[in-house]
């Protein structure tokens, strides 16, 4: 369903919450969830393609989901290596450009080829961009671009009066990526959970009771009428936007 009449964002940020609850309120181990979840994921990802959104960012696996029981952890990393294995070759047909953010050297050697091969297969492609959080965390993000500034400064290639907010950007994970503009998260929790903190700090926020296995295309599209109806003032006021044509949202070039 594509609706015509609404503005679609450029960057939406999705933390993917609920699965195990979901199955557990079905007498079904939790593991079922994560599965369902998957089949919900290639859903909104393929919507997110065909309305046009520029950028999609989907919360898979955070650095503090090391915490949960081993089986689960390790029911998750082959579910993952066998989800990218078996979307590989469909995501490239559809002109999806794949890549991972997070801390990829903590998983199996495995998961780390897979990963690699998905993202050269859909280097080239110009259509949406997915980008998949997995060991990731805000602050981890953050504080690794702290550090690259930091030995710029020490070796001497960067001087701290150059030092500003485009520069910290340039230095984050989604460093070429428009900030985020929807920001959803499913399962009926109200918190950012450390994802992309400095990257949503302008996103508008919506937040449903749906867990994620049922979160489908309509529910996608309620969300982003939410958005479409909310001004986004960034700090101006009303009439400051109507009189600026660089507020009207266009298009932009993203590299994946």
């Amino acid at each position: 369903m594509i609706n015509s009449k609404i503005q679609y964002p450029n960057h939406v940020a999705i933390v993917m919450d609920g699965n195990g609850r979901w199955a557990q309120a079905k007498n079904r181990p939790r593991v079922y969830g994560h599965q369902q979840g998957v089949e919900c994921t290639r859903g909104i990802i393929e919507y997110s393609a065909k309305v046009g959104i520029k950028a999609l960012t989907l919360f898979a696996f955070s650095s503090e989901n090391w915490k949960r029981p081993e089986q689960e952890v390790s029911f998750l990393m082959q579910l993952f290596i066998k989800a990218l294995s078996r979307e590989a070759q469909k995501l490239h047909q559809n002109n999806v450009c794949l890549k991972v953010i997070g801390e990829v050297t903590d998983f199996e050697p495995e998961l780390q080829r897979v990963i690699t091969e998905v993202e050269t297969l859909t280097a080239k492609n110009d259509g949406l961009k997915l980008f998949i959080a997995a060991n990731y965390g805000g602050q981890w993000d953050i504080t690794l671009a702290a550090k690259k500034i930091a030995q710029k400064v020490q070796s001497g290639n960067l001087r701290i009066e150059q030092i500003d907010a485009d520069l910290f950007q340039q230095q984050l994970c989604l460093a070429d990526v428009p900030a985020v503009d929807l920001f959803i998260r499913t399962g009926g929790e109200i918190r950012i959970s450390n994802f992309l903190l400095w990257q949503i700090a302008y996103a508008e926020l919506y937040f449903t009771k749906i867990l994620w296995p049922d979160f489908n295309e309509e529910q996608f599209l309620l969300a982003i009428g939410h958005y479409a109806k909310r001004e986004r003032r960034f700090g101006q006021i009303t009439e400051q936007l109507s009189a600026d044509p660089k507020n009207i949202s266009q298009g932009q070039n993203i590299e994946c």
